[in-house]
């Protein structure tokens, strides 16, 4: 078996995949991607596709568990628990719970918001710097409330972030939202706008990166499952794959909500519940939103491409099912028919579901893996995976050719898993 000691093997074609497997290479490592079935295909596909450093506190909110539980039984509810026996699941929903206070939600929001800023620029950096064709647009994002009551009950959060970590949002009054964005219908509570984000469209993202990753030397291997790895004295020689065994001097498993499976493998219980949401695809409605929406009340989201529009969100803990809920995508049509003026229209160009890699405390695991010294995790990124790959592979670059990382791994460390 020959290595090669700078080749490496990323286990994963998703978009934190394809930013580990980039930085990489601009660190001059040779690269291979192997992905289980298409490169880009799963969660990476057809998601909302929002680059948002406003999105930074984490799921664990002082009340969040009580939310959630509420929400536990109602299959019309933004989020849904499938009833059933699954001691990883409450074990997760118990670590979660521990961590829905005040003091843990802004320590998760700290590391949160310096992964999404060094993102945000690194995403500037190299769609511009590439020229990636993925529809990329910054016109910032609007928050939209039903209710004017909790329009301007979200004042105090905006404080508290403004305050803690220099993200501010502006308030939009009803009126004035009528106005700015004609697609709403009159008569909402107001919005809060963010113009720190932005959005592109996730397929062609995923496209553009085989592009320049191909261009570059990286090698790609598709419906290629990666089954074990071959350990001797502390170091991962290959990965025995469906198509055979691949050689490596290092590993990354950027495996997604996948990883839990992985976890005799990687020499750790890594706490990731698969966490399903949906999206719908459509041409664009004749009236259509000029900015991206999330309709904070009922978790729905909308974003308005070039090309496209699509609706999405939703979160569904019901396992590894791979079949498409009619209901939960009802969800999403009766909850943008509250706030658009044409919320849908047809043909439907893609019905979609992807499984989030959610965590108990929001955070994603960067790290090296127990099992040996050249096998790395970067895995775990919830609901901000788009929103952080680019931070992510940086820092997973930096990490495995030993340069001085830019941004602290600690908070991202694998041994928090024991702390509590």
């Amino acid at each position: 078996m020959n290595r090669d000691s700078d080749q490496v093997v990323v286990i994963g074609g998703g978009v934190i995949g394809a930013m580990c497997a980039w930085y990489l290479t601009q660190a001059g490592r040779s690269v291979t991607v192997l992905d289980r079935g298409s490169f880009g295909g799963a969660c990476s596909h057809g998601n909302c596709g929002y680059i948002s450093p406003s999105h930074v506190l984490p799921l664990t909110t002082p009340g969040g568990i009580q939310r959630a539980l509420r929400s536990m039984l109602s299959s019309d509810s933004p989020f849904y628990i499938k009833p059933r026996f699954s001691p990883a699941l409450w074990r997760w929903l118990w670590n979660f719970a521990r961590r829905c206070n005040r003091r843990d939600m802004l320590a998760a929001a700290g590391s949160l918001h310096r992964l999404l800023q060094s993102s945000k620029e690194l995403y500037a950096d190299l769609i511009n710097g590439e020229s990636l064709d993925c529809q990329w647009q910054q016109v910032g994002l609007l928050f939209v409330y039903r209710d004017e009551h909790e329009f301007h009950e979200f004042a105090a959060t905006n404080q508290l972030i403004s305050d803690q970590f220099g993200v501010a949002a502006e308030p939009i009054e009803s009126k004035a939202l009528e106005a700015m964005e004609p697609a709403l219908k009159p008569g909402l509570g107001g919005a809060w706008y963010y113009r720190c984000d932005s959005h592109l469209r996730p397929d062609r993202l995923m496209a553009e990166m085989k592009r320049i990753l191909l261009s570059r030397g990286v090698r790609i291997i598709e419906d290629c499952a990666c089954e074990e790895l071959v350990v001797e004295r502390g170091r991962a020689l290959a990965a025995k794959t469906s198509q055979g065994e691949i050689p490596g001097a290092q590993f990354v498993a950027a495996t997604g909500a996948w990883t839990p499976n992985w976890n005799r493998l990687l020499g750790c219980r890594i706490p990731i519940q698969p966490g399903k949401g949906y999206s719908i695809t459509m041409p664009r409605p004749s009236i259509c939103p000029q900015y991206p929406l999330i309709f904070e009340q009922h978790r729905v989201a909308i974003t308005p491409l070039p090309s496209c529009y699509r609706i999405g969100s939703t979160m569904e803990f019901a396992g590894y099912d791979s079949s498409i809920n009619e209901r939960r995508l009802k969800v999403l049509t009766n909850s943008a028919s509250i706030y658009l003026r044409e919320p849908f229209c047809e043909p439907v160009l893609e019905k979609w579901y992807g499984w989030r890699p959610m965590t108990w405390d929001s955070l994603p695991f960067i790290d090296r893996a127990p099992i040996a010294t050249n096998v790395w995790v970067a895995a775990g990124h919830n609901m901000l995976g788009m929103s952080t790959a680019t931070g992510t592979g940086k820092l997973i670059a930096e990490l495995m050719t030993e340069h001085a990382p830019h941004l602290d791994p600690r908070q991202f460390s694998l041994s928090r898993i024991s702390l509590r």
